[in-house]
């Protein structure tokens, strides 16, 4: 074993391997497809996304048959919506049918099979298609619709609506209220139920469950709402096979399942399966789901508890819950589906990437279909996550996992502590999970601890944790990533003099208010983070237009909060180095933002980096892109500490180095 400082290990796991032949995956699906000579329903066919950055970002429907892994929509398609920005629920699959969002125009496209070319079904326009549900009676799909074309505010209008199959006729049939998501049909065909939640909640706040009649020509009567309201999340409302109606409410602080019995006319919803556990995600993307029919009155559920995520089966008749050992520590971004005794769902464990997994209820037989990568690496250059509760303000405790260097080749000199980079999650109501990251391992394989802080106002534990961000944004995040940093040097883990923070977004914002407002960390990176809560405020997209109303203050009339918790109006605080790395065709943070910041820290002296990149909207989707930032950061790691690079990386310009 050799001996080298910490930070210059080095590592078979790098920026070029995390880039090559590595995935995203995304919405997975389940289909019945009639054969066409022998009419037999067969559901072998297994779909999901696959977000390529080898192709710039863009996001391959697959299908799995008989053991088969094929394309399904060809190039240059990208099945992805913008509508909320985030998008999510872009494709819908029937009986072998496919319908999605094509993200360049935003219109949906039909295609009849994986060997024809998609046809546009929707007229060209600014509008957005998201969520789809399929209508056999009346031959339409149900969605969100997000029209951007006369906004009499300046912001899109938002509705459920339905698609005529025949005409790509488009009717808006749910309006009033400034966002919808999830409408899903009954069995019967004979009710319609939505969610619908208006500014300035967000979906994780307060969204209320609607249910109306639907008639044979596709119009609705007899709305009523039947759950939720301004302090009562639900999420994923879906329909049983025998008609009642199952949902997820936080209204005993947890997020947990509820039945709504059909014919119920008292909306008097029963827990399911009370526990202190979050069966509900925060609705960042449409169609994100935990559960679903395996059976006609068994779930397949995940749930998340301590940061970890469980999987299990919940007996609707007798309200009895079966765990399932699975090897999982994590749902994964695809989420799952469940029918005729098969499900298919995401899922990554500490140890593991992203895959895309199969399990059968007869034989309990659980199986892989996709890795996100297929890279080995060995075990001796993984660093498994230790979850860790800490103390913090207010007498209070807050969570995160711990990955420690680790090395098999290397150990540190004695008596060497090493350096350690906090990680801050974006959302910020949002959550890191104990999922094997390459991106991670880049770090801790090179002799770099990683602290992945689930703060105050993170979800999967409960309302009243996710609730401690309100009116607090700035502040909580900061103060419990600090606290999480001074703790893991006060147990010897860790040097409090290389003390590092990263983030994205939300969590750009958290490295840049601590940077700011504290001088704890020795340096940090922003990616594509906010650092004018004010201009975020007046300039964001609809869905987050409102956000900051419950995190910061309503606005204009807390501006003075809004100046007071954004750091461009106090980069003569900042005493630490910065990187900050930008796409340029960001529409939730302006590239000015990160300019700015770079030209303050850039005229107080202090060594400074600004990196940009064409063509990238929030968040990086190109390789290129991908690897230049990671290495950018190390770089500007290892220039500002001192410590050698064992792999030569491209260099990054920074500003008063010396």
């Amino acid at each position: 074993m050799e001996i080298a400082p910490y930070g210059s290990w080095k590592s078979p796991i790098t920026a070029d391997l995390i880039v090559a032949g590595t995935v995203g995956l995304g919405q997975v699906a389940l289909d019945a497809t009639p054969d066409p000579l022998s009419k037999i329903v067969s559901n072998e066919d297994l779909y999901w996304l696959e977000s390529r950055p080898a192709e710039q970002g863009r996001n391959v429907l697959m299908r799995a048959r008989n053991g088969e892994i094929t394309d399904v929509t060809p190039a240059p398609f990208n099945v992805r919506t913008r509508a909320h920005e985030y998008g999510g629920g872009a494709y819908l699959v029937h009986h072998g049918v496919i319908y999605f969002t094509h993200f360049a125009d935003q219109r949906v496209y039909v295609q009849t099979n994986a060997a024809t070319m998609p046809r546009a079904l929707t007229a060209a326009g600014p509008v957005r298609y998201a969520d789809f549900e399929f209508d056999a009676a009346r031959q339409r799909l149900w969605c969100v619709v997000e029209d951007h074309s006369t906004p009499e505010d300046g912001q899109a209008e938002n509705c459920i609506g339905s698609i005529d199959l025949a005409s790509g006729q488009v009717q808006k049939l749910v309006q009033g209220h400034d966002f919808f998501s999830t409408p899903r049909l009954s069995p019967d065909g004979a009710k319609l139920c939505w969610l619908a939640w208006d500014h300035p909640n967000m979906p994780w706040d307060g969204t209320a469950l609607w249910v109306a009649d639907v008639a044979a020509d596709g119009s609705l009567s007899y709305a009523q709402q039947v759950a939720g309201g301004l302090e009562e999340s639900i999420f994923q409302p879906d329909w049983s096979p025998a008609g009642d109606l199952i949902f997820v409410s936080d209204r005993g602080g947890w997020w947990n399942l509820y039945r709504l019995h059909q014919g119920n006319r008292h909306h008097e919803a029963e827990a399911l399966y009370p526990m202190d556990a979050e069966f509900g995600l925060p609705q960042w993307n449409f169609t994100t789901r935990t559960y679903d029919f395996i059976a006609a009155n068994t779930l397949f559920c995940a749930y998340f508890q301590t940061g970890f995520t469980h999987f299990g089966l919940l007996d609707l008749d007798t309200k009895t819950w079966t765990p399932l050992d699975l090897p999982y520590t994590a749902l994964g971004r695809a989420g799952l589906r469940a029918a005729d005794g098969k499900a298919i769902f995401g899922a990554a464990s500490a140890a593991q990437g992203s895959t895309i997994a199969t399990f059968d209820l007869a034989t309990g037989q659980l199986a892989t279909l996709k890795r996100s990568s297929n890279i080995e690496i060995n075990s001796g250059y993984i660093s498994i996550p230790q979850a860790i509760e800490f103390p913090t303000e207010n007498g209070l405790t807050a969570h995160a996992f711990y990955y420690p260097p680790k090395n098999k080749d290397f150990a540190a000199p004695e008596g060497e502590l090493p350096p350690l980079l906090v990680e801050s999650h974006g959302g910020p109501t949002a959550a890191t999970q104990a999922a094997f990251s390459l991106s991670t391992q880049y770090w801790t394989s090179r002799g770099i601890g990683v602290l992945d802080v689930n703060y105050g106002g993170s979800t999967g534990y409960g309302r009243e944790y996710r609730k401690r961000l309100n009116g607090t944004w700035g502040i909580t995040d900061v103060d419990d990533c600090v606290n999480g940093a001074t703790y893991l040097v006060k147990q010897g883990l860790a040097d409090g003099n290389r003390l590092m923070i990263t983030g994205g977004s939300a969590g750009g914002y958290t490295t840049l208010c601590a940077l700011t407002f504290r001088n704890v960390f020795k340096a940090g990176a922003s990616h594509f983070g906010v650092s004018d809560a004010e201009a975020l405020a007046k300039d964001t997209h609809k869905f987050e237009s409102r956000y900051l109303d419950n995190l910061i203050g309503a606005y204009p009339a807390e501006k003075a909060t809004y100046i007071e918790r954004s750091p461009i109006h106090f980069a003569d605080k900042i005493s630490a180095p910065l990187i900050l790395l930008q796409g340029l065709d960001d529409p939730v943070v302006p590239p000015d933002q990160s300019e700015r910041m770079f030209i303050a820290v850039r005229n107080k002296e202090i060594p400074t980096a600004y990196v940009t990149f064409e063509g990238e909207q929030h968040g990086f989707r190109q390789a290129k892109n991908i690897k230049r930032a990671l290495e950018a950061e190390l770089y500007f790691y290892s220039r500002v500490f001192g410590f050698g690079l064992a792999d030569a990386v491209e260099p990054v310009t920074i500003e008063n180095l010396d």
